[in-house]
């Protein structure tokens, strides 16, 4: 029997506009309904994750940063923590400024960009969409390397990297993968978002890259939680359909991957969805293995 799903969020239990599908919401609540344990899973920040996690309903846990953070919904409190400290944040931004390539840096509550571009300008758009007290704070900063130096904070859940020009994209990650004591995600595949312009669907596609702390990963944040909560990896599923899920499908008693995942995650996934994350896959999958057996 299972006790406990781990799902991320984009690509995933969010469709490419970034909404759960009433569908999904009332399938996830007949789960926890069976006193199994959903937890949301993703690389964005606490009150990103916060804002969706309230529309499905009770949750004790949430994994922000993809695995940096594992946070107490109940408690409103952080009860783990892996983050990259403030030199290795200014050594990334050198290399990002020096190379002209877009980055945008996250905190546990907002994220620090130089303008609204690829990510952020998604969750620009996804704000405009939510009540101000659930939109993901965005910070526009000038002079990102000063701004940081002064800055009394130690402590970044992460940066992420983009560009649309796969080349020039390649040959910075290759730089920053020389700073020591940071994990820096391979990507195989572009992100791809939809943003709504008026009546216009405009898709943002670009390569991306998150860097983090050394030895953050879903999994280890998972872990954590089965030891609070005295569960096996065996109780598990995990959802996901990019490289940074690889670990905790790798390790779940049931390793779920998403229809149109990254080709290595649907090489190593027990089950591949029959749809997509536009097409409620993860309800119908749960519905399939939870609630019609």
């Amino acid at each position: 029997m299972y006790k406990l799903i781990a799902i991320d969020l984009d690509g995933t239990l969010l469709n490419s506009n970034g909404i759960v599908s009433n569908e999904t919401k009332k399938i996830l609540q007949e789960i926890i309904d069976k006193n199994i344990k959903i937890v949301l899973t993703s690389g964005r920040m606490i009150d990103s994750i916060k804002t969706i996690s309230e529309e499905i309903g009770r949750q004790k846990y949430l994994i922000a940063g993809n695995g940096a953070i594992v946070y107490d919904v109940e408690k409103c409190q952080i009860l783990y923590k892996n983050f990259l400290s403030k030199e290795k944040i200014l050594n990334v931004i050198k290399i990002c400024e020096e190379n002209s390539i877009y980055y945008n840096i996250y905190t546990e509550k907002e994220v620090l960009t130089p303008s609204l571009k690829y990510n952020v300008l998604y969750y620009h758009k996804e704000n405009s969409n939510r009540e101000e007290k659930d939109r993901t704070k965005i910070n526009i900063i000038t002079n990102m390397y000063e701004y940081i130096q002064n800055s009394e904070r130690e402590d970044y859940l992460k940066i992420t990297i983009c560009d649309e020009d796969k080349m020039i994209f390649n040959s910075i990650i290759k730089m920053i993968k020389q700073i020591k004591g940071i994990d820096v995600m391979e990507i195989e595949h572009m992100s791809r978002k939809n943003i709504m312009q008026g009546t216009e669907t405009i898709e943002l596609n670009y390569s991306y890259t998150e860097v983090s702390a050394q030895n953050v990963d879903k999994w280890d944040a998972i872990s954590y939680i089965l030891e609070q909560e005295q569960i096996q990896k065996e109780e598990v599923i995990a959802i996901g359909d990019n490289i940074n899920d690889k670990k905790m499908i790798e390790n779940a008693g049931l390793g779920i991957a998403m229809k149109g995942s990254t080709p290595i995650i649907t090489e190593i996934a027990n089950i591949v969805t029959e749809e997509t994350n536009n097409s409620d896959g993860v309800a119908k999958a749960l519905k399939k293995i939870i609630i019609d057996t």
